[in-house]
């Protein structure tokens, strides 16, 4: 059988149609990633796609779809879930990629996860999709400091390893003490990165920062969400909290709006360098800015 798979919007390598390369490779078929253009020429086709706001390309009817951007409640057989991802598939890439845990025990308003997975449950360790070729490791897991055994499990992994862990989807800055901090401090990491996506969480978020100063890690990134219940000037209240106590920022659309007054907000904010070099003020002064003061 001729398989072929479409990754319709994924910013990333498409974890699910990694697995089901693994498994139909397994099954003896050949698979390629593909385009609808191409849909024709297989005799199976499985397209993913991952967001809600990207649009649905032309497919042919026998196409099967899935993923939390077309159905929240596809999910992808007990077989695949826990298969070694087909890494090959995605021939530049050069790390390890996969979950631990599934769903999370926040109900943000914003966030799909809950209904998706439901609350936070252990899902694996890292052997079952770490490739050893790969010092790098990323981990999508939504919330893994809500089980601290689970996360403590994983972090020896990582340590015994000596990976550099990526955890992509943020950690939860209100799960912190000084344990975790610690660990944090002592496995191999990129940036750390955390959320602060309401005002009225500034307490917590100050509480954290000066908890990871103190544990020696001085500088973490924050998403910090807008577009979805918030002011201009309460963005950059949460913006400006960030920017005195030496942090960097990102400024995560809601559902990528399209709204002109977050293009030079990103732009301020997502350079970390201009971002700390500079205030809001500065920035729209710039030359280049004055197309968007109308919008803002």
């Amino acid at each position: 059988m001729k398989v072929g798979l479409i990754d319709i919007d994924s910013k990333m390598p498409n974890l699910a149609l990694m697995k089901l390369s693994q498994y139909h490779k397994q099954l003896k078929h050949s698979v390629e990633l593909t385009s609808p253009l191409f849909a024709s020429q297989y005799d199976l086709v499985i397209a993913s796609k991952v967001f809600t706001y990207t649009a649905m390309p032309t497919l042919p009817p026998d196409v099967k779809v899935g993923g939390s951007g077309y159905d929240l409640t596809s999910k992808l057989i007990e077989p695949v879930e826990h298969i070694m991802p087909d890494y090959p598939l995605y021939p530049s890439m050069n790390y390890s990629l996969g979950f631990t845990t599934r769903g999370c025990q926040r109900k943000c308003e914003f966030c799909i996860v809950p209904e998706k997975e439901g609350g936070i449950t252990e899902n694996a360790d890292i052997y079952e999709f770490w490739n050893p070729k790969y010092r790098d490791i990323v981990l999508l897991d939504n919330n893994i400091l809500a089980l601290p055994a689970h996360f403590f499990k994983v972090a020896q992994q990582i340590k015994e390893k000596k990976l550099r862990v990526d955890f992509n989807q943020g950690l939860d800055h209100r799960l912190l003490d000084k344990q975790i901090v610690t660990i944090l401090r002592n496995i191999s990491h990129v940036e750390y990165r955390f959320a602060f996506d309401d005002i009225r969480y500034e307490k917590t978020v100050l509480s954290a920062i000066e908890l990871l100063k103190e544990g020696g890690i001085n500088r973490c990134l924050w998403y910090v969400l807008v577009g979805f219940n918030s002011t201009l000037e309460e963005d950059l209240e949460r913006l400006n909290l960030l920017k005195s106590h030496n942090q960097n920022a990102y400024v995560q659309r809601y559902n990528w709006t399209q709204d002109k007054k977050y293009i030079p907000l990103a732009r301020w904010v997502n350079q970390h360098h201009i971002f700390q070099g500079m205030t809001w003020g500065q920035f729209m002064d710039r030359p280049e800015n004055k197309k968007y003061r109308e919008f803002v």
